[in-house]
């Protein structure tokens, strides 16, 4: 798809959405994921922690400071999500007890995002699951669980930027009603921590497929979760949704927008429900079709900004400027330049369609 159709793209998807929305108003929220503490973590929740990558300088890696200051400072960002294994924090130990020297490591990462101003999701990437076995299904009990999470809130309780991704990608769950069971016992752990008004993401099944959230009946049963106080304030729905063939994040080309199959019926559902849900995995090859695919699914989620919050690109942080979806700014001295899907379309700075976006080339 040629540039020089993007606004025409994003225009029409604006105008196909509005009649859905009830108030168009900007987006929340628009950033990247700043991966490397993930690396090396399987869908079957087994994480090879030697694999680690972490995207700190003083860590030996790769610039994520200053990857997260470019983003914040040139292209409007306002979130970061910080996927972290399980078995980093805990060193390889079945259990809610953080290692120091690993907690360490990864808070390194976590101050680094709070010191550019921008809201940090601390994201643990393990699929439900540790080495195999799902939480509250054979695996990890739900109390081991909700220790995890209470020492990880108990950090962060007072830090009004900091959000709560429950879990990355659950899959293939046998029953789930009972892993909404075992996302209330996280909830209710990080409230109990004195993390009392902070954003917690509710994932579901189905790697928590925005197209499959409501059919697959993730929506239904975590709408029972609830906070302490019986109130859902604050407990958004985690979603996820790629633009390629398969919806799998592995192909440069993107095919679809995603708005019938998968944004229409959720937003509706949101609304109808009165929830709300952050699309925390999104992006495409830097090809013409991704600028133009995503471009018109941001479009129509800032025409349902009421209910759906926003979005974070796959990936930045540790991953090389030629990943295949690699939004991993390149650096010449002192200058950062971003991947072509983050400067035609996913940019603030571009799109204009975030919360205190501002239109550098018109400055």
């Amino acid at each position: 798809m040629a540039f020089k159709n993007l606004y025409a793209f994003v225009a029409a998807a604006l105008s196909a959405a509005a009649v859905q929305a009830q108030t168009f108003q900007q987006l929340t929220f628009a950033g990247v994921n700043i991966a490397g503490f993930d690396f090396g973590c399987g869908t079957d929740g087994t994480c090879d922690i030697t694999q680690v990558t972490p995207p700190l300088l003083q860590l030996g890696g790769s610039d994520g400071l200053g990857e997260m200051t470019h983003f914040v400072n040139d292209d409007g960002y306002n979130i970061f999500r910080l996927p972290v294994g399980w078995q980093y924090l805990t060193y390889n130990q079945s259990t809610g007890t953080l290692n120091e020297t690993q907690f360490a490591n990864y808070n390194m990462l976590v101050s680094a995002c709070l010191s550019v101003g921008a809201h940090c999701e601390i994201d643990i990437h393990n699929y439900a699951r540790y080495d195999g076995e799902i939480i509250g299904q054979g695996g990890p009990t739900n109390e081991v669980f909700a220790e995890l999470w209470y020492n990880i809130a108990s950090y962060w309780k007072d830090e009004a930027n900091v959000v709560f991704g429950v879990m990355n990608e659950p899959h293939d769950l046998p029953s789930i009603p009972m892993w909404a069971e075992s996302v209330q016992y996280a909830v209710t752990a990080i409230r109990d921590a004195g993390a009392t008004s902070q954003i917690i993401l509710l994932p579901g099944d189905d790697y928590t497929s925005a197209e499959t959230f409501v059919s697959g009946g993730s929506a239904a049963a975590l709408n029972m979760v609830v906070n302490p106080d019986g109130t859902k304030t604050n407990l958004v729905m985690d979603v996820h949704k790629y633009l390629d063939y398969d919806n799998s994040g592995t192909h440069a080309a993107c095919v679809t927008n995603n708005i019938a199959d998968a944004w229409y019926p959720l937003s509706t559902w949101l609304r109808e429900n009165g929830r709300q849900a952050l699309n925390t995995e999104t992006g495409g090859g830097d090809v013409d079709s991704c600028v133009g695919y995503l471009s018109q699914q941001i479009g129509y989620q800032a025409a349902n900004s009421d209910v759906i919050l926003g979005y974070l690109g796959w990936a930045a942080g540790s991953f090389a400027t030629d990943y295949i979806l690699s939004e991993t700014p390149y650096l010449n001295g002192t200058v950062w330049t971003d991947q072509l899907l983050v400067s035609m379309a996913m940019s603030p700075n571009t799109n204009m369609l975030v919360v205190g976006s501002v239109n550098m080339t018109s400055a």
